[in-house]
């Protein structure tokens, strides 16, 4: 129907609802015989209520509303529309007749309009909600974890669109004063130790986990029980990424694997520790890597000189150029294209621009393919560092950050190996240079590039198998956020040669993870979609570690994260091997591996 005609048929009812409350308003008044006197003064009234009453119900926007979405906003528009129209009436007809209305015709004709005109746009929402609004046969059922403010908003949502894709059947929540209660007419029933009882009785085929202010930790023991039952899981994102009043389905997202580490994000005082990039020209290498642009993302807000965007891979420098640009629009940005294996290059680089502040994310990080190209793991991770440290040395740069990894300790790969080397060199420049060096250690990065999660949805979504190289590897996690600001904290807390570490919490079987996944989309483990496990690959090993032995381990300000105190390193011992190193690197790939044996000799070379 056209807003036009829907207009019309709401005053045409508006203006009998008027005539019906005034007219019995008198004949109750009168006992259903009003004397001929008032007969004129009740048409008098009811003409001018008409249009009174229109008036103020156009001025309080009652044509102008959905009210299949009516609440408490459109009673009292009702509310207020009714009386400033009653009171408006009454007096005009008393200026114009000089007889007042009887008290009680105008109390009797106020009770009466008040009621019908609310009666007459709550009808349709009543029906609607309760005979016209039910789940369509495509409509997945859904039950709703948290009966508080966030669940009601979110159930109310699907309830107001038909063509959702769920259908709220039931609330379930910890408190107990909330239980046999409704909400929108839907139930609420027990805490969570019921869940996989009433997901099977009513046939629930998805589960809203819509508690947003739960801690990770909170999250993951619900996810839990979650987990034993066979619906899919959604989440509703986290307070702080919510804006007030504004959670919507579209809102709604799945369950990622941060959300099963079971530990709350590490959280760091950027605004506390980062004045060391304001008004400093920051280079960032890798720039268009996951980590380095994560980097480029933090470092922004914190108003360097100039922020220079240094990689290998045009298409992904341009990228994170425009986003930085159109994020801060004042940030002066210098994009440059350079391979950190090109000496001349990197130092021409470090002449023109000067940088203060290095933030070393350029590396080769996949194990297995590594292990293939040993050569050009080493040219990168170990001579591409070398040559960036260096300049840095030279050029007076005040501070370097090198990205690292925990496969760096007690390597079984060849980049881990390399990322080993690279830690020493910049621990034995750190004993003559005026920059200060330090290291920062990761674990896995969750969503980065080839990392095992994007690997396993693919996985997932093609129907299976899920491949996981063997039942008992384990693995620690972190965020690309986490990582990053681990980064910025240990430019800050940098006094030179330190290998600085987080605390990521217990590691994860990666079997767990997989099995997880599996039945987080929906599916059984080994049933719907199988896992196989193909085997270790050429460098892995099943656990990783953080620090070596002789590196101990010392606290810091921050409580989660630790560091490595810096070795002993003969400077010309090393300079020496890494020269022989660069001359194997043209020879075969046993002799390579021979090297980096005698320069880090905790590699156990499984291969």
């Amino acid at each position: 129907m056209s807003y036009e005609k829907r207009l019309s048929l709401l005053v045409m009812l508006d203006v009998f609802i008027v005539w019906f409350s005034i007219m019995t308003a008198y004949v109750l008044r009168f006992d259903g015989n009003i004397p001929s006197s008032f007969v004129m003064q009740a048409m008098l009234y009811g003409i001018v209520s008409s249009i009174i009453c229109i008036y103020t119900m156009r001025h309080f926007k009652l044509y102008n509303r959905v009210w299949q979405y009516a609440s408490t906003h459109e009673m009292i528009a009702i509310f207020k529309s009714v009386t400033a129209g009653v009171i408006a009436s009454y007096v005009l007809v008393l200026i114009f007749t000089q007889e007042r209305v009887p008290l009680s015709v105008l109390l009797r004709n106020y009770e009466t309009l008040l009621l019908m005109l609310g009666a007459s746009r709550f009808a349709w929402k009543f029906v609607r909600d309760r005979y016209v609004v039910k789940p369509s046969s495509s409509q997945k059922r859904a039950l709703i974890y948290g009966a508080g403010d966030c669940g009601a908003m979110i159930a109310k949502e699907m309830l107001n669109q038909p063509n959702a894709d769920l259908y709220p059947v039931v609330f379930m929540d910890d408190d107990r004063t909330k239980h046999r209660h409704h909400i929108h007419n839907i139930p609420v029933l027990s805490g969570r130790s019921d869940l996989p009882i009433i997901v099977d009785r009513m046939d629930i085929d998805e589960i809203i986990i819509a508690i947003p202010s739960l801690s990770r930790k909170e999250t993951a023991e619900i996810i839990e029980v979650c987990k034993t039952t066979k619906a899919k899981l959604k989440l509703i994102p986290r307070l702080q990424d919510l804006i007030d009043g504004k959670v919507t389905i579209k809102e709604i997202r799945h369950v990622e694997v941060e959300d099963l580490l079971g530990r709350d994000p590490i959280n760091v005082d950027l605004e506390g520790i980062a004045n060391y990039v304001e008004n400093k020209v920051v280079l960032v290498t890798g720039a268009g890597g996951s980590i380095g642009s994560e980097l480029c993302r933090q470092i922004g807000p914190f108003q360097p000189k100039c922020l220079i965007l240094l990689g290998h891979g045009e298409n992904s420098i341009y990228n994170i150029e425009m986003e930085i640009r159109r994020k801060y629009p004042e940030l002066p940005i210098e994009t440059i294209i350079a391979d950190i294996q090109d000496r001349e290059r990197i130092h021409e680089v470090f002449d023109t621009y000067r940088p203060q502040v290095v933030f070393h994310a350029a590396a080769h990080k996949h194990v297995p393919l590594m292990e293939r190209n040993p050569a050009e793991a080493i040219k990168n991770n170990v001579f591409g560092t070398k040559n960036v440290a260096e300049a840095a040395d030279r050029y007076g740069s005040e501070r370097f950050v090198l990205i690292s990894t925990d496969k760096a300790v007690n390597p079984t790969s060849i980049m881990g190996t390399t990322k080993r080397i690279a830690e020493m060199i910049i621990q034995s420049l750190d004993k003559t240079s005026q920059t200060k060096f330090v290291a920062v250690r990761f674990g896995n990065v969750l969503g980065s590039r080839g990392s095992v999660i994007p690997h396993f949805k693919k996985q997932i979504a093609l129907g299976g198998p899920v491949t996981v190289t063997h039942p008992e590897m384990i693995r620690y996690f972190m965020t690309i956020p986490e990582a990053v600001q681990l980064v910025i904290q240990a430019g800050a807390f940098a006094q030179g040669g330190e290998v600085f570490i987080l605390d990521m919490g217990e590691p994860v079987k990666i079997v767990q993870l997989a099995e997880d996944l599996i039945r987080l989309s929906g599916f059984t483990p080994y049933d719907d979609i199988e896992i196989e496990f193909t085997g270790m690959r050429p460098g892995e090993k099943l656990y990783e570690e953080l620090l070596t032995d002789e590196e101990g381990l010392g606290s810091t300000k921050h409580d989660r994260i630790f560091v490595g105190k810096p070795l002993h390193l003969n400077p010309a011992q090393l300079e020496f091997e890494l020269k022989k190193l660069e001359k194997v690197t043209l020879e075969d790939q046993q002799a390579i591996r021979e090297m980096l044996k005698k320069m880090v000799p905790t590699f156990l070379n499984v291969s």
